[in-house]
């Protein structure tokens, strides 16, 4: 009869369940494409690029894991307090205590079960799509990868039934130790009102300081450092519980007391309705700001590092193609590309120094990067060497030589050296033609090239890249050199992992923090629903019912998202200590935040007019 019972229950609360559902299947579906890019290890034998960027997936699962735990836990929470009257109604009529703990049990157990194989299928299927689009950006072979890899499944369902048993186990005791009086009366608790005073006031002002002391330490992270990292995280974290407990109540109240606002249709009601429970609000609408900007946080730094690869290359080399001893598929390549600026220059290495012509750099001065990583600005644009030569030799040793004028070594070092082994103990020397002319080894040609547009020419570039490695013996084991195009591709190849775990640990994060902001208004539905029918009998038309409804939970809904896109907007300074430009393209994880907050508001907004406003006979 029980299970009976508990069946008709869930099919009751089927749109409840389902939320739930979504959000778990979100969670372990994105878990088990990161366990399978992270586990897959005869794929990352085959490639280096991929065994290079496995950290940035672990991370990923494990964030999400950290965040589905507290997740899971207040979902089950708000499931159990649905149902603690119907639950106590069984312990009165007779059904004994172990028994509804043992039925309650199973039901969040084969809840999580069934979410997590619709999980792993749905992970099976990204792992497959999204691998494989990982796989054509970074341009690396598929050989050895498996979407259905049996680690990644194992190490997934093994985390998740553990949870699962947990929270099933902790649901079966606390129903276990309620009396059947308090689980009947669940839904009498009434609202408290707190009346505005000295405390209020001294938080919101501490609250207010937090914030903006968090926020002067993640916009000059440059000189913190560490120290502002950890500062901005826990005062703009603090100061955001203390704004929405202190200022939330005082700004509903004050909206309250506005007589024109009040009276237009019903917002003296809806109003009113906020002004009571928002107290019990604040803190989960604080929690679901810091949720915002973790998980819009974490989709724009992942798209930021990305759009950020091309600049770094350009800021590190001016020149798009070095090439040492260029073979003629390398000269056919160049007639391909619009080649802005091309210059040749001659050098004799040994074990000892390499050793340019003198002559031929003053005849052609090169470009440096006005640049750096520590001071950038957009509008610069590279400049020609300017510096004199001394006579005679010129060494970066300066033993029995003039030293090099600095920006001649920095356009020899950036732009005319392509292999970390080819410059290895080797001093840079500068000489003149007659003194190279009598120095012995064999000469070698370095043709530096300047492009319209690098990222125009990539497979060019790529088969140069190839053609120089092969030239070069003693050139890097990884199979990457120090020209622009290297640099760019083992960014590129990081920054992508980072990307696609950014992306879909952000979605993570948006669709669980959505669903507990519907769990926490929802599980105070049952209260409302009397209020809204008494206002329905006496004659208020439905359709000022809903629209309250509406502005309601728009107002709920409202304060967090823009206190954690604030977040965001502000806290992506902090990138700016590794980024060239942190804020490129931030409309995009704003604008897929909108679409997903406004699908939950959508959601949430039909199943509280259900609970508050059922159809009419």
């Amino acid at each position: 009869m029980l299970l009976k019972l508990s069946l008709s229950s869930m099919r009751k609360m089927l749109k409840d369940y389902l939320v739930l559902l979504i959000g778990l299947v979100i969670s372990i579906s994105v878990f088990y494409m990161f366990q399978t890019l992270a586990l897959n290890s005869e794929f990352t034998k085959e490639n280096s690029i991929i065994s290079s960027i496995q950290l940035v997936f672990n991370v990923g699962a494990f964030l999400l894991a950290f965040i589905t735990i507290f997740y899971i836990f207040y979902a089950n929470s708000f499931l159990l307090s649905l149902r603690r009257k119907e639950l106590g109604m069984y312990r009165v009529l007779g059904a004994k205590r172990g028994k509804i703990s043992q039925i309650l049990f199973l039901e969040t157990l084969a809840m999580g079960i069934l979410s997590l194989i619709v999980g792993s299928l749905v992970g099976i299927g990204l792992a497959g799509g999204i691998g494989s689009l990982l796989m054509d950006q970074l341009d690396i072979s598929a050989e050895g990868y498996q979407p259905f890899y049996t680690p990644a499944l194992l190490m997934t369902g093994e985390f998740f039934i553990v949870l699962f048993l947990i929270t099933s186990t902790v649901n079966a005791v606390r129903l276990a130790r309620a009396t059947e009086l308090d689980l009947i009366r669940s839904e009498q608790q009434h609202d408290r009102v707190k009346e505005i005073g000295v405390g209020t006031v001294l938080a919101a002002v501490f609250g207010l300081a937090l914030v903006a002391v968090g926020y002067y330490a993640l916009i000059h992270m440059k000189e913190l450092l560490a120290l502002g990292l950890l500062v901005g995280a826990v005062a703009t974290t603090v100061g955001t519980y203390l704004l929405f407990i202190a200022l939330l109540p005082a700004f509903m109240k004050l909206l309250k007391q506005n007589q024109k606002l009040n009276d237009q249709k019903l917002n003296a009601f809806t109003l009113a309705q906020l002004h009571f429970r928002v107290n019990n609000l604040t803190k989960v609408l604080a929690t679901v700001a810091m949720l915002i900007a973790l998980g819009v946080g974490a989709m724009a730094g992942g798209l930021a590092f990305q759009n950020n690869v091309a600049l770094i290359a350009n800021v590190a080399r001016v020149y798009d193609v070095t090439l040492q001893d260029p073979a003629l598929e390398d000269s056919e390549a160049l007639k391909t590309m619009a080649v802005e600026e091309q210059l040749t220059y001659r050098y004799k290495i040994d074990d000892n120094a390499i050793s340019y012509v003198k002559e031929d750099l003053l005849a052609h001065p090169p470009l440096i990067s006005s640049n750096s990583m520590t001071e950038y600005r957009r509008d610069s644009q590279p400049i020609r060497v300017s510096a004199q030569l001394p006579a005679g030799i010129s060494s970066t040793s300066g033993k029995d030589s003039e030293p090099i004028p600095e920006q001649w070594e920095q356009a020899i070092r950036n732009e005319f050296i392509s292999s970390y082994s080819m410059l290895g103990d080797r001093q840079i020397q500068i000489v003149d033609q007659s003194t190279y002319a009598a120095m012995k080894g064999d000469e070698h040609t370095l043709l530096l090239a300047k492009v319209d547009d690098f990222l125009k020419y990539k497979p060019q570039l790529k088969a140069m890249q190839q053609r120089q490695i092969g030239l070069l013996s003693s050139s890097e084991e990884d199979g990457t050199l120090m020209t622009k195009y290297g640099m760019y591709e083992s960014l590129y190849a990081f920054t992508s992992g980072t990307m696609f775990m950014g992306f879909f640990l952000g979605i993570a994060f948006l669709a669980m923090m959505a669903s507990c902001l519907m769990f926490k208004i929802l599980s105070g539905a049952t209260r409302d629903r009397g209020r809204y029918q008494m206002l329905r009998k006496i004659g208020v038309r439905k359709s000022w019912l809903v629209g309250s409804i509406y502005k309601e939970l728009f107002l709920v809904f409202i304060f967090p998202a823009l206190m954690g896109i604030l977040h965001v907007w502000v806290g992506m300074k902090m990138f700016s200590v590794i980024l060239l430009e942190p804020y490129v393209q931030l409309w995009i994880p704003t604008l897929i935040f909108a679409l997903i907050y406004a699908v939950y508001y959508g959601i949430t907004v039909q199943l509280y007019r259900g609970i508050v406003l059922p159809k009419e006979a």
